[in-house]
């Protein structure tokens, strides 16, 4: 990710979570830019029984609150799903600590220490990370959208573009194969092909004014497009400081 992406996503996470740096911290580590290819794909009661073997609960915890932002009708449920995460990670956590201070690992200690504190904050604020993701992942999805409609013109102008180019260059070959056509003509013969070549050429030139005209209202409509998503990402902002 480029830097002024990362400033960009930082930036709203900041909004979001506004003078709550403990929240911000915590989902800083915690949410993704692009859930839909960072999540596994996997079932959340795969992930979980796969956290109680291994240890890792993480996976698990990433699928239950993008879960969580995707069906707000089952809100406190994923809460219950996220503290219970919590939980089972906090005891598994406890037990390795245990074991690393048996061992006099204390530089692992303190690692354990923090993942705990981290866990309990978790549990204890499970709906505020659950809201706040929800407002994160919408934006990012919207702004998703608009930038892969955003390509998906510029790709098509570039294509009636080449097109226009492609056009021109076949109106020009036209014309002087023309040309040298009639210099083997007889005199009414040449005339009369000079009078087609001229309605050719306007023909040609109406074509190109046409394209240009159609280039420049594509022209108006990105500049309108575009000044409707500024206008919606600005009132979504606003709507976000309101809430």
């Amino acid at each position: 990710m480029s830097k002024k992406k990362e400033e960009k996503e930082e930036s709203l996470l900041k909004e979001l979570c506004g003078d709550d740096a403990k929240l911000y911290d915590f989902l800083t580590n915690c949410l993704y830019v692009n859930p839909l290819t960072s999540i596994s794909e996997k079932g959340l009661d795969i992930l979980t029984e796969e956290a109680e073997k291994s240890g890792n609960f993480r996976p698990a915890v990433d699928k239950a609150i993008f879960e969580g932002t995707q069906k707000p009708g089952e809100r406190e449920r994923y809460i219950k799903v996220i503290q219970n995460l919590a939980s089972k990670t906090m005891h598994a956590t406890e037990q390795e600590k245990e074991k690393v201070e048996k061992e006099g690992l204390t530089d692992r200690t303190v690692s354990l220490e923090r993942t705990i504190e981290n866990q309990k904050f978790m549990s204890e604020r499970a709906e505020d990370i659950i809201n706040v993701a929800f407002k994160y992942y919408n934006e990012q999805s919207m702004e998703r959208g608009e930038n892969e409609r955003r390509e998906a013109r510029v790709e098509a102008r570039w294509e009636a573009e080449s097109k226009e180019v492609r056009a021109a260059d076949l109106e020009k070959a036209g014309r002087e194969a023309r040309k040298k056509e009639r210099s083997g003509m007889g005199r009414e013969q040449k005339k009369e092909a000079e009078k087609q070549d001229k309605r050719e050429e306007l023909a040609a030139g109406e074509r190109k004014e046409a394209r240009g005209e159609e280039r420049k209202e594509a022209e108006r409509e990105e500049r309108r497009i575009g000044e409707q998503e500024k206008a919606g990402r600005e009132a979504r902002k606003k709507e976000r400081k309101g809430n």
